[in-house]
């Protein structure tokens, strides 16, 4: 018998298409134009160890990084992930540097902007995001593909939203990950590309 809980997930998942599907069809999009990035943080099983099985078993699928980013833990991203979406500070822009040419693959490159000026969060400050936007672009090229952000909790997240997609319009990038669960339908208004969904599918950590 299936299990519960997949059953349950199943739905929340169709559930978060089809609203994804709906924001982007309210802001004149097609639905097709925004990416699903589904979110377990806090599941058992590191991704080291499951994610080569499925990515076998599924072709197709892609690995997010959307945490922050520890430099040591550089060439184990690159060697994994399709997409590190957390590059924010020149030490681990180095370090990345480094895994790849090590690794012989580079994955697609995001930089995380903290838009909110939060002392605790990761990403470049947003007065320092202009230079190290351009000097990541000059050093990884297209791997270099977008930005992210993270607004504080109990703001407004359309300024937030909308001021990460100006930088990206700026410096010419296509990739703009922004809104979660509680937030998403907005960042499609705003022109989000990936939008990154963890506790409306999988439930409250």
């Amino acid at each position: 018998m299936p299990d519960a809980n997949d059953s349950s997930i199943a739905d929340n998942l169709r559930r978060v298409r089809d609203r994804i599907a709906d924001a982007a069809i309210r802001a004149g999009r097609r639905p097709e134009e925004v990416t699903l990035v589904a979110v377990s943080k806090t599941k058992p099983e590191e991704a080291a160890g499951k994610f080569p099985a499925l990515r076998e078993a599924f072709p197709t699928l892609r690995l997010h990084v959307v945490g922050g980013l520890q430099t040591n833990k550089a060439r184990d991203a690159v060697r994994l992930a399709d997409v590190i979406e957390t590059l924010d500070r020149p030490r681990l822009a180095d370090a990345i540097e480094a895994a790849i040419a090590r690794e012989g693959r580079a994955p697609t490159l995001l930089v995380e902007v903290n838009t909110g000026a939060e002392p605790q969060k990761s990403g470049v400050a947003r007065g320092d995001a202009d230079r190290f936007i351009e000097e990541c672009r000059a050093r990884f090229g297209t791997a270099l593909a977008g930005l992210m952000c993270v607004p504080p909790m109990g703001e407004d997240p359309a300024p937030h939203f909308a001021w990460l997609a100006d930088r990206a319009t700026r410096h010419g990038l296509g990739v703009l990950s922004m809104g979660m669960s509680a937030d998403f339908e907005t960042a499609i208004a705003c022109g989000a590309t990936h939008v990154r969904v963890g506790s409306a599918i999988f439930g409250a950590r």
